[in-house]
């Protein structure tokens, strides 16, 4: 019987797969299932503590998905996002009081005199509501451009949020700028406010909200689970993307120490270091980039049973490279890379949920949200 009725969901799934008017959804890459489909350029999750999951998509949706796959319709009271090139609706995460406080933070391109920067909005989520949404944050200056708007935002144990921001690509220079806010990681408090410890507080010629500066365009972020150290995944341009921990008050070396080449003719940008002064990555790809994106650490013990040395791993996503890259991490070091999925997906974010399973969000035109099976 159980058989049977296998067969008769197979059969019934082809039917409508081949009916005239249904368009086929993807298939989930081997190792995975799917949880979420029907997405369009999806950049972001978090998950709620009942297990549905925020999703942003670029165009400027924020959408809640369900654990058995169904989709609301896009919440209203977002501010205006320039959804243009790379730009649009970013990160979400949520406070990590937001079972009390139902707030949560967000990262999208605003739009405004002279073009748009990224900024980082707040909002709370009462009955599937948005309410209170506000913009703690905006990127000065802002610029004519649709490239390299970051971000990614991490809650720091203090409760302060650090936030990639990318160099918007023709201001490159000026991410070695401490006076503005180009190609940088900033802090606030919660409420928008600086923090009085941030390292540049009161320094002459620089912004009291710069945390680290020298990046090119940050994708990935995730609070370390044990130190509390801000790991990010950086975009070079042709090769030298990066892995690094950034710590307050630190140069990244854009454009001036980086192992990345000029497009097309790979002729050298800067030096590769080390040169006193700048931090070297932990890791960093070349001669070709993966395209890193959102990156999580595996804490939880879901995989043990097959994979006993998952746990402590981070697992990055990656654009370009489309697969699933697992590093093995010593300390700051990083021992060993392993590509998971290669071949079968862009993957813009990774999560691990509140059950411990790793789920990945695929790019796109018919993005996903799939887990990760053992």
């Amino acid at each position: 019987m159980r058989l049977n009725l296998f067969l008769s969901v197979a059969l019934l799934a082809a039917s409508v797969a081949s009916t005239p008017g249904f368009a086929q959804a993807p298939a989930a890459p081997a190792g995975t299932a799917v949880v979420v489909r029907g997405l369009t350029d999806p950049w972001a999750m978090a998950f709620l503590p009942d297990g549905r999951m925020l999703i942003t998509e670029k165009a400027g949706q924020l959408r809640i998905a369900t654990p058995d796959g169904r989709l609301s319709a896009p919440l209203a009271g977002l501010p205006a996002v320039a959804a243009t090139g790379q730009c649009g609706l970013l990160d979400v995460v949520l406070d990590p009081q937001f079972s009390e406080n139902r707030r949560l933070f967000f990262t999208f391109a605003e739009p405004g005199a002279g073009g748009n920067s990224t900024a980082v909005g707040s909002a709370r989520l009462v009955d599937d509501q948005l309410r209170e949404v506000r913009t703690l944050f905006s990127q000065k200056p802002k610029r004519d451009s649709g490239s390299h708007c970051g971000s990614r935002i991490v809650v720091d144990r203090q409760g302060h949020l650090l936030v990639g921001l990318g160099d918007r690509f023709s201001g490159k220079d000026e991410a070695q700028n401490p006076g503005n806010h180009i190609g940088k990681v900033v802090r606030l408090t919660a409420e928008g406010r600086v923090p009085a410890d941030n390292p540049f507080v009161g320094r002459a010629g620089a912004a009291p909200e710069v945390f680290s500066l020298g990046h090119r365009n940050i994708q990935g972020a995730a609070l370390h689970p044990v130190t509390g150290e801000l790991w990010a995944s950086e975009h070079g341009p042709q090769g030298g993307d990066e892995i690094n921990v950034v710590e307050a008050g630190r140069n990244y070396g854009w454009p001036l120490v980086t192992f990345g080449r000029n497009y097309v003719v790979g002729t050298r940008i800067g030096e590769t270091g080390p040169k006193a002064g700048f931090e070297q990555p932990l890791h960093h790809w070349v001669p070709t980039s993966i395209a890193p994106s959102g990156m999580a650490f595996l804490s939880s013990d879901r995989y043990q049973a097959r994979y006993p040395d998952w746990k402590g791993s981070l697992f990055v996503g990656a654009l370009r490279g489309q697969a699933l890259v697992r590093l093995t991490v010593d300390g700051r070091r990083i021992t060993a890379e392993q590509r998971l999925l290669e071949g079968q997906a862009r993957i813009r974010d990774v999560r691990q949920g509140p059950d411990g399973w790793l789920y990945v969000l695929t790019d796109g035109a018919n993005g996903q949200v799939l887990r990760l099976l053992p």
